[in-house]
């Protein structure tokens, strides 16, 4: 059978190393994402491989995390398999990444892992677009990247880290129009100041342009592409560190280095 098996923590019961909703997906040749590793990761793997080779399309078991099978939390966990044609759904907001130079991957690097959103990454050539990015993210290669901005859906999160300002103002101003749960846009404080009298003379209200963030990352992290990468993942995986909350001056994350 083709395809892959969904691995999701349904239950625990005492120590443990992830909570219930955990999941982890396993095809014939690879895997994502993590249940908590080790023994246990390894066992339901085997079993899902099991699965791909019998057909089999659901199974339950119930491991204890004892001396068996070679770990001592000395919990138990609860583990669903489902194979994913049959009930696999994303728990997140799709994420479009609008570049796919240095930032772009480090961000797709990052995010792809977790396995809890579709991502796809768009750039202008298939010379620009990364031949190693992980198996679950879409590239998407569109000469004209503003005119695919109305084939995504209105309730996605976006980053925009392209090689041109031009390109990224166009898609600031497309994206404003269409709707997005949360943009980000990678730059300085300069640049989006600039931005924002260039939107506003667009059409655009200031509340509206407000909801973009600029600069993107963490002023903790630094500059480098995985830095900004890191402090972009925890925007948008915490509500708490909010994507649309402009940062401190010192924050300068720089232009694209895409």
């Amino acid at each position: 059978m083709t395809g892959a098996i969904t691995v999701t923590v349904a239950s625990t019961r005492g120590s443990v190393p992830r909570e219930a909703g955990t999941s982890m997906r396993v095809w014939a040749d690879g895997q994502s994402g993590t249940i908590g590793g080790g023994a246990l990761e390894f066992e339901a793997a085997r079993q899902a491989r099991d699965m791909l080779k019998t057909g089999t399309t659901t199974a339950e078991r119930v491991i204890p995390l004892g001396p068996d099978l070679g770990q001592c939390c000395g919990g138990s966990v609860t583990l669903n398999f489902t194979h994913e044609d049959a009930v696999y759904a994303h728990t997140a907001p799709p994420l479009w990444i609008w570049g796919a130079g240095h930032v772009g991957r480090a961000i797709a690097g990052v995010m792809a892992p977790m396995d809890d959103r579709a991502i796809t990454v768009v750039d202008t050539s298939t010379d620009r677009m990364p031949r190693d990015l992980p198996t679950q993210i879409s590239p998407l290669v569109a000469s004209d990247p503003v005119r695919v901005v109305a084939h995504a859906p209105k309730g996605a999160d976006h980053i925009i880290v392209t090689y041109s300002h031009d390109l990224d103002l166009a898609l600031c101003d497309a994206l404003l129009r269409h709707g997005f749960a949360s943009c980000g846009l990678i730059g300085s404080h300069t640049k989006w100041a600039r931005f924002q009298r260039r939107l506003t003379g667009m059409g655009h209200a200031d509340a509206q342009i407000l909801r973009i963030a600029c600069p993107i990352g963490s002023p903790a992290l630094g500059k480098h592409p995985q830095a900004i990468a890191v402090g972009v993942a925890a925007a948008l995986i915490c509500p708490s560190a909010d994507l649309t909350t402009d940062l401190p001056a010192h924050m300068k994350t720089g232009e694209s280095t895409a």
